[in-house]
């Protein structure tokens, strides 16, 4: 990289650039910080905004912002056949076509979906390595939801958004994809934690690996750092948040992401904003409360991952919208549904490249709210970062990082020009008093 093909701003001393062969590179120029867009050698650097330099979206009627992760499933897998949207019915397996068959939610497998399986379905670009040998048949990934199961999720596209180019943020499963929901980075944690435990409270010698070169796992850190994340943001302008997350029998085993930040783990926010079990939400908003931004993850019978037995994902999302959509916060409230990797699932779109982390591959993401635009298909690239990059555009907050800052923040996907529009409940094969009475089913998802 030629001194002539870098632009810097005087901010610090040091940049991260990432080479996919040999890993993190740091890089000083003086007193200057260089932050390429793509992170690979050979791109061109560019500063990140410093604080301040984000203005409000203007006329934005937006007061709450709702975002739902689910688990585990690629977009061919489940909006498969979307009128208007990218899926294919073929997809290749070491160039040979396979046709896709239908697979029920409550099919009993699980899929790989590890670092290096990203890698191998990636199979540098040709997208056909899904086929694996411990399943019956080997490509039993190229598969679709049947449409009469999730129902509600095309009701919600139907009414609303649905975005065919969201990827998830990472290159491996879901507890990386939760930090970059909550701060647009992993500390390049690749994988889950040895242990049951997301974060602070794992026991001594739980690890997480963290990333090697070429779809490798360099050996694990204590999942349980201090770097920044939305929650930081907010709690620096005064605002409101919780995150709703499941919790085991063992209160200590909560899923929520801030419990690998370690200042909010230890903090006073842990036990004001971090609240468990998730149907809480649903009781909460009934109750008129609604933070201003809010996380909702799922118990593992509710969260779509694959093996659970179970087909209630969609009835608890469409809950989650239910409430918010008959409460007096419909008229105030974005509502993002996204879904946290791909699960193993076949995905024909080859994703961009952003840096070493990701993004991974396509992910369905729907965004409900009045303003949002009337069965819209976004075709423009997002990823989970984009998330807290919508938040810091709404209030005029700062940036966390590379990340956030450069991500879309689904400005494509809302017309604030618009009469808020009246919500029409989803239909629903459940009651949400069900949910909230249901028994958990022991541990929250992890995988």
């Amino acid at each position: 990289m030629g001194a002539e093909s870098l632009r810097s701003t005087s901010i610090v001393s040091v940049a991260r650039f990432v080479d996919r062969k040999r890993g993190p590179i740091l890089l000083t120029v003086g007193a200057t910080i260089l932050v390429p867009l793509c992170w690979f050698t050979g791109c061109m650097a560019t500063p990140i905004p410093g604080p301040g330099t984000v203005s409000p979206v203007a006329g934005s009627p937006i007061q709450h912002v709702v975002i739902v992760m689910q688990e585990n499933r690629s977009f061919d897998n489940l909006f498969n056949g979307y009128p208007g949207a990218d899926s294919v019915q073929v997809g290749m397996s070491l160039g040979t076509p396979v046709t896709l068959v239908p697979i029920s939610l409550t099919d009993p497998h699980d899929l790989d979906h590890s670092h290096p399986a990203w890698w191998q379905d990636l199979d540098s670009g040709k997208m056909d390595g899904f086929a694996r040998g411990n399943m019956n048949p080997p490509t039993f990934a190229y598969a679709f939801v049947p449409r009469d199961e999730i129902q509600a999720y095309w009701t919600m596209a139907q009414q609303y958004v649905l975005g065919d180019r969201m990827f998830q943020s990472n290159t491996g499963p879901s507890f990386a994809a939760h930090m970059y929901m909550i701060a647009g980075q992993s500390a390049l944690a690749t994988e889950n934690p040895d242990s049951d435990y997301w974060g602070c409270d794992a026991p001594a010698g739980t690890t997480v690996p963290v990333l090697g070169p070429d779809g490798t796992d360099l050996p694990g850190v204590f999942p349980c750092w201090d770097y920044p994340t939305a929650a930081d943001l907010l709690d620096a302008k005064g605002m409101s948040w919780r995150f709703y997350a499941a919790a085991s029998t063992d209160p200590t085993i909560v899923g929520s992401a801030y419990d690998a930040i370690r200042h909010i783990r230890y903090g006073a926010d842990w036990n004001s904003n971090v609240i468990y079990p998730q149907t809480q939400f649903l009781t909460d908003v009934q109750n008129g409360h609604l933070a201003q931004v809010t996380w909702v993850t799922p118990d593992y019978v509710h969260s779509d991952h694959p093996g659970t037995r179970s087909a209630e994902g969609p009835d608890w999302v469409a809950a989650v919208v239910n409430a918010i959509g008959s409460s007096k916060f419909w008229n105030s409230t974005a509502i993002f549904i996204t879904w946290d990797d791909w699960g193993g699932w076949y995905d024909h779109v080859v994703p961009p490249t952003i840096d070493a982390m990701g993004p991974g591959f396509r992910v369905p993401v729907l965004m409900v709210s009045p303003y949002a635009k009337q069965d819209y298909i976004s075709h423009q690239a997002h990823e989970s970062s984009g998330f807290i990059t919508f938040i810091e555009h709404n209030w005029g907050l700062s940036n966390l990082g590379a990340r956030d800052a450069t991500a879309d923040d689904f400005a494509d996907c809302f017309d604030y020009r618009q009469r808020p529009r009246p919500f029409l409940p989803i239909a629903v094969k459940t009651t949400a008093d069900k949910l909230i009475k249901e028994e958990p089913s022991g541990a929250p998802d992890d995988d």
